[in-house]
């Protein structure tokens, strides 16, 4: 039986939403659909603590992460979101400085070109950020952030500003490293093709507590 990695009981936020309990499932491709407005992106900035419920309570590996060290809980549960930042400056000095933040030692060039080359990117490593196009640079903060290697990554919208055959090869790449490390993977997308092809657990939310 799969293991059960993130769950929540009686979740809420501002009282405005309301999730049925869900259950996250370790080492899987865990899709979470629903219309506008049912809170997708809010739940995983949930899981994360980046925001903190109104009610009810999230359990990681069976621990209130209420309980656990923010800084240390998002080592481990990693969220790409939307909004990417990166710095203006070059690919390297980005690898460099988002590194530096969590008192890690800068991989080699060599490692910084085999997460690029994951998400498709071919620009050499001095390429600056600031010339870049939406969907190069929202795949270059992936990048980054797949680079660390957290135990369960969650991508919201993480194909938005890429075209059809760019989104199912970044997230085909994505996927098989992620199954090669042994991380669970949490997306929220509105691409139903990479539900339907990928999703190994969807999980469906709707308004209310359904």
């Amino acid at each position: 039986m799969d293991q059960i990695v993130l769950n929540t009981k009686n979740l809420s936020f501002r009282e405005t939403i309301h999730y049925q309990d869900i259950q996250i499932q370790e080492h899987k491709v865990n899709f979470i659909v629903g219309s506008s407005g049912t809170g997708k992106s809010t739940l995983l900035r949930l899981f994360n603590a980046t925001l903190m419920p109104s009610g009810g309570s999230i359990y990681y590996r069976e621990k209130d992460i209420a309980d656990i060290d923010t800084i240390e809980l998002r080592k481990e549960v990693t969220l790409i979101s939307q909004s990417v930042y990166l710095f203006d400056a070059s690919i390297k000095e980005n690898f460099r400085q988002f590194y530096e933040f969590r008192g890690l030692e800068t991989p080699s060039e060599q490692v910084m070109l085999d997460f690029l080359n994951i998400c498709c990117i071919t620009f050499a490593l001095d390429k600056d950020c600031t010339t870049m196009s939406g969907g190069e640079r929202q795949r270059v903060y992936i990048a980054i952030f797949l680079s660390f290697t957290p135990r369960i990554l969650m991508l919201d919208e993480p194909t938005s500003a890429l075209d059809q055959e760019n989104s199912h090869n970044v997230i085909q790449n994505i996927l098989k490293h992620c199954k090669e490390k042994g991380i669970t993977v949490i997306i929220v997308s509105h691409d139903s093709s990479l539900t339907k092809e990928f999703g190994e657990q969807i999980i469906t939310i709707g308004k209310g507590d359904k």
